[in-house]
């Protein structure tokens, strides 16, 4: 059985201003043929679902943003972890600040109430809590805080009850003790895939923020260790690595966009997680990035159909850390950062701004898995020769909860041999 592990972890230190230093339609359908998977968790769903669109907008603006910042680099990113986390800063927020925090998360709140988006957070927490068999998804968020700052009760309760909130006091004046006693809290959450997380905390801060998801889920049709075999990458038109191949033969959904000249193989985990693995044709990689859009993915839904494909992917293992402050000040939402934060409804006082946000994600593909079953399973192939897709020049991955036609992941792999 294929193994793959992703998870992603934020943090948004928040300092009192005073101490700091002054830092710079219906869903989004990702495949409407898939069953209804959702409807029995009743009305969560209808929460949930409408809040699905508008993360997907954020995602791919985000996406967008962070590839022009990094524009021949391996990107890994959870959205989902990122929206979560700062419509939890909104929770506290109050006036512009919040406006700018909500409508920065692509929400049009004329469209929909403030309660509304933290019920549909909630049950989209809830949800991906609990997929169905198969996956391993755990989403959860925590706060530390100073024993000085006392958080409103209302906060607390509210964050807890829609976010499934952690809290704990921490000594952020022992920054040694207090990057302990958080890197080890990650690790534990993460089954030991990020370690390290923080380091130099300033002994300033006040608050830190962190959310996570992490996903592990088997692929439904499982690659051979015996036929996986080192094969050339091109990274660039100057550059070829040599890099572990996985290969097999099957029946795979496949599309080929000839508007956007890319190649789409979707592959399924058991349970409720899909993978959109995207190869555009060489030197069109910039124009895929820069239009890829929820709409995009759903014509490529519309129009997946199945086919024999000999599949080549690449085993390899990438990690993304951004300080994604600026990216998220180019998205509209700036107050939050500056003197001008409102986070009053956090502690009664607009004393409180973000200072750093730091997003961390982790992504191995490989074969492995658990111990092979005793069974024997035919495969039967029309007599077509298979259409050979080979992903061994810069592609995207696209990782997708089916349940709630979430965007948990997207990645673009440039060279899978340097894993951050």
């Amino acid at each position: 059985m294929e193994t793959t592990f992703y998870v992603s972890l934020l943090l948004a230190g928040l300092h009192a201003v005073a101490h700091s230093q002054h830092l710079p339609n219906h869903h989004n359908g990702h495949d409407p043929n898939e069953p209804e998977h959702h409807m029995h968790h009743g009305g969560e769903a209808i929460a949930c679902l409408k809040l699905v669109p508008n993360n997907a907008d954020f995602a791919f603006e985000f996406f967008k943003e962070v590839t022009l910042e990094a524009p021949n680099k391996n990107i890994f990113f959870s959205p989902v972890s990122i929206s979560t986390a700062f419509g939890m800063v909104a929770l506290g927020a109050r006036s512009t600040t919040q406006t700018q925090i909500l409508e920065g998360l692509a929400f049009n709140l004329t469209e929909m109430q403030e309660k509304e988006i933290h019920e549909g957070f909630h049950n989209l927490i809830h949800m991906l809590s609990h997929p169905e068999g198969g996956v391993q998804l755990n989403m959860a968020n925590a706060v530390f805080l100073t024993e000085k700052l006392k958080p409103l009760k209302t906060f607390l309760d509210d964050a807890k009850a829609l976010y499934q909130l952690e809290a704990f006091t921490t000594d952020f004046s022992n920054p040694t003790e207090t990057e302990k006693q958080i890197n080890d809290y990650t690790e534990r959450k993460t089954h030991g895939k990020i370690t390290n997380l923080v380091k130099d905390v300033d002994p300033q801060t006040v608050m830190l923020l962190a959310t996570f998801v992490f996903f592990k889920g088997i692929w439904e049709k499982s690659f051979k260790p015996e036929y996986t075999e080192e094969r050339e990458f091109f990274v660039d038109a100057e550059t070829t690595v040599k890099v572990p191949m996985m290969h097999q033969m099957g029946t795979f959904d496949f599309y080929f966009d000839e508007e956007l000249s890319c190649t789409v193989v979707r592959l399924h985990y058991n349970g409720s997680a899909t993978a959109f693995l995207v190869l555009p044709a060489k030197a069109k990689m910039q124009q895929l990035e820069q239009t890829l859009v929820k709409e995009i993915i759903q014509k490529w839904s519309d129009h997946l159909f199945q086919s024999p494909v000999s599949l080549y992917l690449p085993k390899f293992s990438i990690s993304g850390t951004y300080e994604i402050t600026n990216t998220l000040r180019k998205m509209g939402i700036v107050d939050v950062f500056t003197n001008q934060a409102d986070l009053s409804g956090i502690t009664g006082a607009p004393e409180l701004k973000v200072s750093k946000v730091v997003h961390k994600a982790v992504l191995d593909v490989d074969e492995r898995g658990t111990e092979a079953a005793a069974a024997t399973a035919a495969e039967l192939m029309t007599v077509s020769l298979p259409t050979t897709v080979e992903f061994n020049h810069p592609f995207l991955m696209l990782i997708f909860d089916k349940d709630t036609n979430s965007t948990l992941f997207i990645g673009k792999i440039v060279n899978p041999t340097i894993a951050s």
